[in-house]
């Protein structure tokens, strides 16, 4: 089993003999140069190691003096990384009726936003119950309308479409929505830890005049308690 990975791998880079180019570009830490093929070779050869062409329709040929199985190593952590850092999209769903009104548009246009912001995708459509298919030509305004208000957020993925007793509309997120929202997320997070430091502050620091601080004339009872503690 590993002597075909490594069959697959070899035939995904070219590695020593296998190059058969008659000289190739060496890249490294200290920049890169060209030089003949078998001078490469002895190079690799001297710091017993490989080497290995990594971008085979370059002209020449771009290779590295390394260790192979480091090499695949670093390219399959590469890859992992890379993978990690891919959004994962939801697509989620906001239903309208045919004739909505102007306080539940503005809340779903509101968490529709919310939804783009987050990297998620957006699928809008007007439900039209039994006679109400007779307003498709409002619904299609709605989504429409739905669709330049959230201009700013997303882009129309497709127009709206009637589908049975339903009328699609998909919207994707633009990456500025994205960092936007990524920006307001550290802002909020900022003010809710200033918030809590401030609460922590004020419990730690209690009011002159003790349990009598915030009662009605408090100060006036503290005093007294004072005196009489005095007298004692």
């Amino acid at each position: 089993m590993r002597n075909d990975k490594k069959k697959i791998a070899q035939q995904q880079y070219r590695i020593n003999e296998q190059i058969r180019a008659k000289e190739v570009r060496l890249v490294g830490e200290d920049g890169s140069m060209v030089v003949p093929t078998r001078q490469a070779l002895d190079m690799a050869r001297q710091q017993e190691v490989d080497l290995v062409e990594i971008s085979p329709n370059a002209e020449p040929p771009v290779c590295r003096i390394i260790d192979y199985s480091k090499f695949l190593y670093q390219q399959k952590k590469r890859a992992k990384e890379m993978k990690q850092k891919q959004v994962k999209q939801e697509v989620k769903e906001i239903r309208f009726g045919p004739q909505t009104d102007e306080h539940d548009y503005n809340f779903k246009l509101k968490h529709a936003k919310e939804f783009l912001e987050e990297g998620n995708k957006v699928r809008a459509y007007v439900f039209f119950r039994g006679r109400s298919i007779l307003f498709k030509e409002q619904g299609e305004v709605l989504l429409l309308r739905f669709a330049n208000d959230l201009e700013e957020f997303g882009k129309v993925d497709q127009l709206p479409k009637l589908d049975g007793k339903k009328m699609f509309l998909y919207l994707s997120p633009k990456k500025q929505a994205i960092q936007k929202k990524s920006q307001q997320k550290r802002d909020r997070e900022a003010e809710e830890a200033e918030a809590k430091a401030s609460a922590a502050a004020k419990e730690e620091k209690p009011s002159n005049g003790g349990l009598f601080a915030n009662a009605k004339g408090g100060e006036k009872l503290a005093a007294l308690l004072n005196k009489e503690e005095e007298k004692d």
